[in-house]
């Protein structure tokens, strides 16, 4: 057993300079690989989750936009309605008085046309009346005058 614990301490004892040259190896690859490998690795990661990051940005501001801007043409097209339906108003609210003053117009048209149209019956039967007479007194003449020399 002696003999085992003797090889295995000679084995120990000739793996120590393997182990110091591979602490020396792995401590070496860590300032000058693993180092700037990871700060590398860092900053392209940093860059790309930056430039995602960025681009989650921009699109959240293009929709922020997007939606502005819709609700600017909805209340555009709203402000347009109303104004149209404004006008609309005005102009059936025009067309109504003019109807009305139309009407008025027509109806007093109607009104002195009646009356001159009663005036022109009066004067008419008037005329008609005194032509009447007159017309009655010559038939009562021409009917006395010959009934006169011949009795």
């Amino acid at each position: 057993m002696q003999e085992t614990f003797r090889q295995v301490g000679e084995l120990l004892l000739n793996a120590v300079p393997t182990v110091v040259l591979f602490l020396i190896l792995y401590i070496a690859y860590k300032i000058l690989v693993d180092g700037p490998l990871g700060k590398v690795l860092a900053k392209r990661h940093g860059l790309t989750q930056g430039a995602v990051e960025k681009a989650r940005a921009d699109i959240a501001a293009a929709e922020a936009k997007t939606a502005e801007y819709e609700q600017k043409l909805r209340d555009a097209r709203s402000a347009m309605f109303k104004t149209h339906e404004a006008r609309r108003q005005q102009a059936m609210q025009a067309r109504t008085a003019a109807v009305a003053a139309a009407r008025e117009k027509a109806q007093a048209q109607m009104g002195s046309a009646k009356a001159a149209l009663d005036a022109e019956k009066n004067a008419a039967k008037q005329g008609i009346e005194a032509e009447v007479e007159r017309l009655a007194g010559q038939i009562i003449q021409a009917v006395l005058k010959p009934a006169a020399p011949g009795r």
